[in-house]
């Protein structure tokens, strides 16, 4: 795959994304808004983007860490089907996390359409297009991931809570 088909592979996959995440919301004061974005706030927009999601994939090392740690309460024959089910999402949210980095690093590189001074209208409004998508992809994703999070953090509980208990009939 050469870059420009990577490149283009990546914007049909937001477009895709987007329409099939757009179906699910109706707000369409946040498309209007978005069309009347400036550039420079377009370009904010994915640095924050970008921040985030670096952010997050530090985040995922860490969780990986946690579930080193915890790997053996995790493999609980009890628990073991909601637990295995868990590390397959965190799995899949850390690809993700790396595709979205690519996808709006790419998307910043793209904003050069919009300030080079050059009217390209239909260039300008695909790349409007695209950061619509974007806001609405990220969005879904981070809800997601703040979902799967909190996930990890009650099953963590659980296995701390399960350890005190263990700890305490044991000292009896």
């Amino acid at each position: 795959i050469n870059n420009s088909k990577a490149e283009y592979s990546l914007k049909n996959y937001i477009l895709l994304l987007s329409l099939k995440i757009n179906d699910m919301i109706t707000s369409k004061t946040q498309a209007r808004f978005i069309e009347w974005l400036r550039s420079d706030e377009m370009y904010q927009a994915s640095k924050k983007w970008h921040s985030e999601l670096s952010f997050i994939k530090d985040e995922q090392l860490f969780f990986d860490g946690l579930i080193k740690t915890y790997t053996l309460q995790l493999l609980d024959k009890n628990k073991f089907e909601k637990n295995k089910k868990f590390i397959a999402a965190l799995d899949a949210s850390q690809k993700k996390v790396d595709e979205l980095l690519e996808i709006v690093k790419t998307h910043s590189n793209d904003l050069e359409i919009l300030v080079d001074g050059i009217n390209q209208i239909k260039e300008e409004a695909s790349y409007k297009k695209e950061h619509k998508g974007l806001v609405l992809v990220i969005s879904a994703f981070f809800i997601e991931y703040k979902n799967l999070k909190t996930e990890l953090f009650q099953i963590i509980k659980e296995i701390l809570k399960d350890e005190k208990q263990r700890h305490l009939i044991d000292k009896k």
